[in-house]
């Protein structure tokens, strides 16, 4: 398990990755790709970026707080980036649509995430 200061890392890491996916797709995928699928690696770039300061949020309050809610928190979300945020990204780079069928289990991580942490926050 990741301490609070690791998922911050994580975070910050991926805040990062989300600056330079968008520019990628800005300059570089914006003439090779059709509309639609651009759009789709706008959303990513989006979700990843957003749940990048999630985990910012979730690891600085673990490193507070040490609750142990958080820490299952951090860990769905990032389960969640990697599994919507990169099935659309490897759908868009691959152009393999068969991929966006794993893209709502990430959401679900999501969901299941924000709840969590949550859930957490009561402890405080």
């Amino acid at each position: 398990m990741l301490t609070g200061k690791q998922w911050m890392m994580v975070g910050a890491v991926l805040s990062a990755v989300s600056v330079g996916a968008g520019a990628f797709g800005a300059h570089a995928l914006k003439e090779v790709l059709t509309p639609e699928r651009l759009e789709t690696f706008k959303t990513a770039v989006n979700y990843l970026q957003w749940h990048a300061i999630g985990l910012l949020a979730i690891g600085w309050l673990l490193h507070k707080a040490h609750i142990k809610t958080f820490q299952t928190a951090a860990t769905l979300m990032f389960a969640g980036i990697v599994l919507f945020c990169g099935s659309l990204f490897a759908l868009v780079l691959t152009d393999t649509p068969l991929l966006g069928a794993i893209t709502p289990f990430g959401g679900v991580l999501f969901i299941a995430s924000w709840c969590t942490f949550a859930w957490g926050i009561r402890k405080l």
